[in-house]
Parts: structure tokens; C-alpha cells; sequence
């Protein structure tokens, strides 16, 4: 079920800084305490793949995440112990030295399973062990979600784990919504920051499709 529209949900998490410190960080809390947008993603497994080049190419973004007034902040079940191993792992090693933002530790799942986001392709109950059993990996997929100052939730996606994200289309993503806010325009198919954009009504459409 899309969460787009809905505000996102008010659960605080455990996650770790850069530095090796503990914290508690509540995503909804993040965005209106601080009058900010905030960008989740969510990636499988530290000390995997795909999963590093996103984590890296996320930090050498966050300038423009920040010119944007919007927090970064990244995401897995894994916990803050093994955040700080890979944090403190060179980049020529597989590892995210350099990494600057949090890292959510989400190992109960709390947060995930409000989402929907795990790997999960079925569940049985055993009466043998009395116990749920679960088929698949039960880790996160890439999941993102983009969140405005009031919390609410204006873009969601969710990836399959060998496909990458292009960080890039987030900042579009961000642009545009920075610019319905401000503008009150609507922004049409491969709307870019600098670009005309239209106003919700069928004059404007048709202008629009005649110039382009």
C-alpha cells in the first residue's frame, strides 16, 4: 500500500552518527522540529555491493541535499556496531569511510515492517516450534521516501537489491516539489530546475505540449 500523501510514521529509531555515537532519530520529528525535508533510503546489508557505491554517492550529494534544505539519512537493520565496522572501513575496501550522515540501526524491524519494505515472500506458522517461520532474506529493499516539513511523505520508490539508485533524480524530485510549494505551478514529464512549468489547468496544458 503507497504511503505517498500520508504522513510519514512518528517511531523513533536506533542509529548511528560518523563519529561512533549512539542515537535515537525519529524521521518525522526530523523534518518538522527542523522545518526540513527529509530523504530516507533504505538499503539490504552492510558490507555488501550495490549497497556501498549508493551509500557514497548519496554523501557526495549532500551539498546539494543541503543547498536543498533536506537531510540525508541512510538506513538497514543491521546494527549500530556493524555501521561503525563499515564506517570505519576504507572506501578501497569495500568499506564507507567518509560517510557523514546517520545510519538508521533499524535490528527490531519496527520501523521496516510499518513500511512493508522487507524481503519477506511468505510466513507459516509451525506448531512443532510454535513459532513464525519466515521464507526469504527479511532484509529491507532500496526503498526511499522523500519527506516534506510537515512529515508528510511526497515520493516513494522501492528498487529490487541488485538495482542501484540514481541519486540525481532525487534532487530533481526535490527541486519540483520546491517549486510546486513556491510557486503553485504543477511540473510536467522530465521537469528540470530552470524549466517552464504549468499551472494546473488545461490552458496551460495545451501551451505546454505546443511548445514542446
Amino acid at each position: 500500500m503507497s504511503l505517498v500523501g500520508k504522513k510519514f510514521p512518528s517511531i523513533a529509531v536506533d542509529a548511528i552518527s560518523e563519529m561512533g555515537d549512539n542515537l535515537k532519530i525519529n524521521i518525522f520529528e526530523e523534518a518538522t522540529n527542523n522545518n526540513k525535508k527529509v530523504l530516507l533510503f533504505w538499503y539490504p546489508k552492510d558490507f555488501t555491493f550495490v549497497c556501498p557505491t549508493e551509500l557514497h554517492a548519496f554523501q557526495a550529494a549532500l551539498p546539494e541535499f543541503e543547498q536543498r534544505n533536506t537531510i540525508v539519512i541512510g538506513a538497514s537493520c543491521d546494527t549500530n556496531e556493524v555501521h561503525f565496522a563499515w564506517l570505519n572501513t576504507p572506501k578501497n575496501n569495500g568499506g564507507i569511510e567518509g560517510v557523514t550522515y546517520p545510519i538508521l540501526a533499524d535490528t527490531n524491524r519496527n520501523l521496516a515492517n510499518i513500511l512493508g519494505i522487507l524481503d519477506v515472500e511468505s510466513t507459516s506458522y509451525s506448531e512443532e516450534t510454535d513459532s513464525v517461520i519466515i521464507e526469504g532474506s527479511n532484509v529491507p529493499y532500496r526503498a526511499t521516501y522523500l519527506i516534506d516539513e510537515t512529515g508528510k511523505i511526497f515520493h516513494e520508490s522501492v528498487n529490487d537489491m541488485p538495482l542501484g539508485r540514481n541519486v540525481n533524480e532525487y534532487l530533481r524530485l526535490v527541486d519540483a516539489y520546491t517549486h510546486i510549494q513556491t510557486k503553485g505551478e504543477v511540473c510536467p514529464a522530465n521537469w528540470e530546475a530552470g524549466k517552464e512549468a504549468m499551472t494546473a489547468d488545461r490552458k496551460s496544458t495545451a501551451e505546454y505540449l505546443s511548445l514542446n
